[in-house]
């Protein structure tokens, strides 16, 4: 379930309903220099990911078309619960996909050392409140957020429109002054811009409501990161350590608002979709996490942005084919410029 990455050389994945994310997460950009991902249960990052030498490795060629396949899956297989098997819930599954990852993260602990990082990470009363609190209705939000818009607008125009993330996060860091502008950055943001202006001008299917949802998901995801990089600076975590301490939060912030905005509808329709259906939903969007964990120190930060946008072009590719999404000429050109702004922005380490 989605859900696409903090500070410094670290990927931001989000899980499917955690999506950053859409996936989240599931972009890769940076605050300062780091990169993220985007839109599903995007598994929040923070710090530079440890990379203890225990924990098992694979290739750069093994991982990325592993990541790939689980990241583009997750989203199509969210699209499909909400607009074909129309389970119109995204509190709802966001709630199922966190509170699975809370029990996984803590099975994978007991049983493996892919959590090995959480030893490390000493998380106070204090830190709880004025850190992990705070960030985690940040990312609560984001991920509702992410996940509804996918009920008024196509997989492909939403995944355009990610591409605003890195813009929202330099805006936020200039207007607090965490990092200063520059002419460079100038030119990128104006690129992505400019793009993402383009490719919402040439959509045929234009919400207004959809596009709002998804732009205050940007701002949210946005502010995320930036908070991330202020509150955790020095913690390092990688997505599955941070996944382990956000998940129940999060499914606690997200479980006391389903009441006023699904109530028990969705509780109704389980049966109705088959239990297995969330089930296999929900283990796929845990994989992506657990796959970003070896994909953190797979290659390096540039092999990391292509690999991303070479999944969100796949991820366009499969929309049309498998949805019947319309893309327009536009489209292609604005999210073309668009995408050469976010390859500029990590190639210039985002300075």
């Amino acid at each position: 379930m989605s859900a696409q990455t903090s500070a410094t050389s670290e990927k931001d994945f989000i899980m499917s309903p955690l999506n950053h994310n859409d996936e989240e997460r599931q972009q890769m950009l940076q605050v300062s220099e780091k990169p993220s991902e985007g839109d599903v249960l995007p598994s929040p990052v923070s710090s530079a990911a440890p990379k203890p030498a225990g924990k098992p490795k694979l290739s750069t060629t093994v991982i990325i078309p592993i990541w790939i396949v689980l990241s583009s899956s997750v989203i199509i297989y969210n699209n499909y619960l909400y607009n074909t098997m129309q389970f119109r819930f995204p509190v709802f599954l966001v709630t199922w996909h966190l509170t699975f990852a809370a029990i996984g993260t803590r099975v994978l602990q007991r049983t493996t050392n892919l959590l090995d990082g959480a030893k490390e990470v000493n998380i106070s009363k204090d830190v709880f409140l004025r850190s992990i609190l705070p960030i985690g209705l940040l990312f609560s939000a984001s991920l509702i957020l992410s996940n509804t818009a996918y009920l008024y607008l196509s997989v492909a125009y939403i995944q355009m429109l990610k591409a605003f993330t890195p813009v929202a996060i330099l805006l936020i860091s200039w207007t607090f002054r965490i990092q200063e502008p520059s002419k460079k950055l100038a030119v990128i943001v104006f690129m992505i811009s400019s793009g993402v202006a383009l490719a919402s001008k040439g959509e045929l299917k234009f919400n207004l409501i959809g596009f709002l949802t998804q732009a205050a998901a940007v701002a949210f995801e946005a502010s995320r990161l930036v908070m991330i990089q202020i509150l955790l600076h020095g913690m390092k975590m990688d997505p599955l350590v941070s996944l382990h301490y956000y998940a129940p939060v999060c499914a606690l912030i997200n479980l006391a608002i389903l009441p006023f905005t699904e109530g028990l509808a969705p509780f109704m329709e389980v049966m109705r979709i088959g239990p297995l259906i969330l089930l296999s939903n929900a283990m796929v969007a845990f994989m992506l996490n657990v796959a970003a964990v070896f994909l953190v120190s797979a290659g390096s930060g540039l092999v990391l942005t292509l690999a991303g946008v070479f999944k969100d072009i796949l991820l366009i590719t499969g929309s049309v084919l498998i949805f019947g999404s319309s893309i327009t000429p536009l489209q292609i050109i604005g999210y073309s410029i668009a995408l050469g702004g976010l390859i500029l922005f990590k190639t210039s380490g985002g300075k």
